[in-house]
């Protein structure tokens, strides 16, 4: 849930540094510090050192309606109600199960990297075309002991895959789920307690038209004591019950601020680190890449330096076939 845009309040009345002025769905003004996450019924106040406490919300008047106020929406296709703070935590989840596949991808790209490394040491032991000699022979060689190097490159790439992304993504994910849970959790205690207290109310509110309806009759008595507790005069329970529900409702809108305010937090944290992780998969990336080039460069100093002519030279000094020549036969 995020916050209305500030009210008028908050042009016209100065507030003490990191507080904002708010309207709560049902109009009435709240505050919130955007630096701590406080949140006040109660204008903060300007002077230094007093700190603001959240006042307790009272009415004189019972909730109305069929269902206890709560963060509701009505599902899309009109199937019941679908709790408004269930969205945000929908979300949440929603964002955990994204975290959760972008780091199966890593290790989809560690796999790739390590069958790649696999492969490249295996062909460089090939001994295809070992028997070739000579300038060209050289650079053959190192043409097969490059892909030895480009195969430690790649494992290393794939190590720091693991350990600098893959890793810390699914450390993450680890620590924002229990921190999901806390919220959830909490959030549901309040919920029950809201209900709880606005069941209460309606409780007493029967009552009291029961009694109403039976004044007359000298069945009042019967008919309260029947669900539990003797109230002879309903007024006073139902103002009591009323009370206990607003106090529920305060600490129910207060708490759904606050944490709010900790979910959009926890959402902007999860992005940059993803982002961060993800930067560092390119870094590595273009490392990669890099001594790549590095294993790469031996070759082409050994292919300049191919020469035919110098080849056949050696060959001949070393076979000797320019010593003995074949001469004409006589008969």
């Amino acid at each position: 849930m995020v916050p209305p845009p500030p009210g008028e309040e908050s042009q016209t009345v100065v507030l003490p540094p990191g507080w904002q002025s708010y309207l709560s769905p049902q109009g009435r003004r709240y505050y919130v510090n955007t630096t701590t996450n406080e949140t006040t019924w109660e204008r903060p106040s300007s002077s230094p050192g007093i700190p603001a406490s959240p006042g307790p919300h009272r009415s004189s008047l019972p909730p109305t309606g069929t269902t206890p106020p709560d963060a509701d929406k009505k599902d899309p296709q009109g199937n019941g109600t679908v709790a408004g703070f269930e969205l945000l935590l929908q979300k949440q989840l929603k964002g955990k199960q994204m975290q959760k596949e972008m780091s199966e991808f890593i290790r989809e790209r560690i796999k790739i990297e390590e069958d790649y490394a696999k492969n490249l040491a295996k062909l460089s032991q090939n001994s295809l075309a070992a028997q070739e000699e000579g300038s060209l022979g050289e650079a053959w060689a190192q043409v097969k002991k490059s892909l030895a190097d480009e195969a430690e490159v790649h494992l290393k790439f794939s190590a720091k895959l693991h350990s600098e992304v893959e890793k810390p993504l699914m450390n993450f994910r680890e620590n924002f789920k229990k921190d999901m849970k806390k919220c959830d959790h909490h959030i549901a205690d309040l919920r029950k307690q809201l209900a709880s207290r606005y069941a209460a109310v309606e409780k007493v509110r029967g009552l009291g038209r029961h009694a109403g309806l039976l004044a007359g009759s000298g069945a009042l008595e019967d008919s309260v004591e029947h669900d539990g507790d003797y109230c002879p005069f309903p007024g006073d329970d139902l103002m009591r019950c009323v009370d206990l529900y607003n106090q529920a409702q305060s600490k129910w809108f207060e708490e759904m601020v606050t944490t709010t305010l900790e979910l959009e937090r926890l959402e902007v944290e999860r992005v940059e680190m993803i982002r961060q992780h993800l930067c560092q998969y390119t870094q590595l990336r273009h490392e990669t890449d890099m001594f790549n080039q590095s294993t790469v460069e031996p070759v082409d100093q050994l292919l300049r330096k191919v020469d035919p002519a110098k080849d056949r030279e050696l060959w001949v000094r070393e076979h000797k076939t320019g010593n003995i020549r074949p001469v004409d036969m006589e008969i």
